[in-house]
């Protein structure tokens, strides 16, 4: 008998919690705090580029102020670590585009070029290391979510860019 009761709670939790609707993208972790202030900017840089010019221009170790979107793969976030992928603002996300319901749309997987369309960003620390707390935590984000991002631009030998950054600006 209480097994039969933990395994109806269990059901009844499931369905409440698992089964909701939702008019935009659903995310595993709803971030839920605001940012932490020594990562965020409080106002929006207006030298910012996208994340295409900031891949084409930018050499490594160039200071870069960079903005796109949360996304550009199923999983943008990099468990336990301030560290995501953003895309480029000209992807069009499958959930602005009509009648698709696609489950994950900041992978942007009905766009072609993606690869030369998003950048990692790395929140850093004074030491240059990756903060180890999850990104949507740490900034109170969530999947296609605009940033803003200052830091500096690394390059590696395919070409990909990482930007190392200092601090955030998150558009709510």
């Amino acid at each position: 008998m209480r097994y039969l009761f933990l395994l109806s709670l269990i059901w009844t939790l499931a369905t409440v919690l698992g089964c909701g609707t939702s008019s935009g993208p659903v995310t595993a972790n709803a971030p839920s705090l605001p940012p932490d202030p020594r990562y965020a900017l409080a106002e929006e840089p207006a030298d910012a580029k996208s994340v295409i010019e900031v891949r084409k221009a930018a050499k490594d170790g160039d200071e870069v102020t960079i903005t796109g979107r949360i996304g550009g793969d199923v999983d943008p976030w990099v468990k336990g670590r301030a560290a995501f992928l953003i895309a480029d603002h000209s992807l069009v996300a499958c959930s602005e585009r009509e009648g698709d319901t696609c489950p994950t749309p900041w992978d942007f997987c009905c766009e072609s070029g993606i690869a030369e369309s998003k950048a990692t960003i790395k929140i850093v620390d004074e030491a240059g290391e990756t903060v180890p707390t999850d990104a949507r935590t740490l900034l109170n984000v969530k999947e296609l979510q605009t940033v803003v991002i200052r830091g500096q631009a690394k390059r590696d030998e395919a070409g990909n860019l990482t930007v190392l950054a200092k601090r955030v600006y998150v558009k709510r």
